[in-house]
């Protein structure tokens, strides 16, 4: 590098570095002083700019995710469309300049969870050594995906026989997760591999692999015909393209107590997300919008009535697996290396 290019170089350097030691300083000029870091949805809450050095501040403008939020005689309220985890930015304007400052607060939904119950319909053979992880109904046939080394696989089933129409087996290495079928394709996840793989409705034939990307594992996946929806064992759920398999999205999973993470295997009907609750009997009821955690389905019970076999484990072969028929309007729902599947409604308590 020549020593004219070396200097400007170095400026430019300089320069940016200068830059952002002035945003930083200005930065430090104003903090937000909020009457509460958790809330609920909906909720007013007092805000203001604490100002050490009584800048003479012309407008102050706040926001989350990107979008204004409503400030009126000294409250935001936070009527905000996606939950959990949030930066309140505020835009400070003062002496002919701006500045952003940030803080962290926590929006939780604005009222508990409902209770449901269930009952069963009908009960149906399964392969009790079908780990399951995911499952999902298309023309009246059953899918299902199971999991641990050696033994994953993708399934074509008939639900009322329990019998295998076709089999895909994984390679010994991955430990099969969820799946989802949309445009004539089974999206497929792995667990900790942050690969996913997509076959062909028709005939199970591998078309591909997808690389995951800022989710952390693949656990649970579903569709709501233009997003593949996964989830990652945190407590976000999220929205990929389901031609780039990238992740433009993610909700997070809350009640109005607290930030939830436990989403396993997933089913979308109606605007909800249906989520098994990790080593849980429950099914979670997610308002797939907001992440609200509308509704807990408790499944006890359904374990005494699976009979136990050479190498089960209590905290293992739990209940993890749901399916909508479409056509029957009722929910499917089985376990790990159970050897019954239950077909079932679920009424509200």
């Amino acid at each position: 590098m020549g020593k004219l290019k070396q200097v400007t170089f170095l400026c430019l350097c300089l320069l940016l570095a200068n830059c952002g030691d002035m945003d930083r300083k200005q930065a430090k000029l104003f903090d937000i002083k909020i009457e509460g870091k958790v809330v609920q949805q909906g909720e007013e809450v007092a805000v203001s700019i604490k100002n050490p050095e009584n800048k003479s501040i012309t407008s102050v403008t706040y926001a989350i995710d990107g979008e204004v939020v409503p400030f009126s005689d000294g409250k935001i309220k936070l009527d905000i469309p996606r939950l959990g985890n949030k930066m309140l930015q505020a835009t400070v304007s003062y002496d002919d300049t701006s500045v952003e400052v940030a803080t962290s607060i926590r929006v939780l939904a604005s009222k508990a969870p409902e209770v449901y119950t269930y009952e069963i319909v009908n009960e149906y053979p399964h392969d009790n050594r079908a780990y399951t992880q995911g499952l999902e109904f298309h023309d009246g046939i059953l899918y299902e995906s199971t999991g641990k080394k050696d033994r994953s696989s993708l399934r074509k089933t008939n639900f009322e026989t329990g019998e295998v129409l076709q089999k895909v087996e994984m390679d010994g290495t991955v430990f099969g997760e969820g799946i989802t079928i949309l445009d004539e394709k089974i999206f497929m996840l792995t667990w900790q591999s942050r690969t996913g793989f997509i076959y062909n409705l028709s005939d199970l034939s591998k078309l591909d692999n997808f690389q995951y990307g800022e989710s952390k594992e693949g656990w649970g996946l579903t569709n709501d015909g233009k997003h593949l929806i996964k989830s990652d064992g945190s407590e976000k759920i999220w929205f990929l393209n389901p031609e780039t398999l990238i992740e433009e999205g993610f909700i997070q999973t809350v009640t109005n107590k607290s930030v939830f993470s436990k989403a396993n295997e997933l089913e979308y009907v109606d605007g909800k997300i249906y989520a098994n609750v990790y080593q849980r009997s429950g099914v979670m009821i997610i308002d797939a919008a907001s992440g609200a955690i509308e509704g807990v389905v408790n499944f006890g019970g359904l374990d005494k009535k699976v009979t136990k076999h050479a190498g089960w484990s209590a905290t293992e072969n739990v209940l993890n697996g749901i399916a909508y028929h479409p056509e029957r309007k009722t929910f499917f729902v089985t376990g790990k290396d159970w050897d019954k599947m239950f077909e079932v409604n679920i009424l509200k308590k």
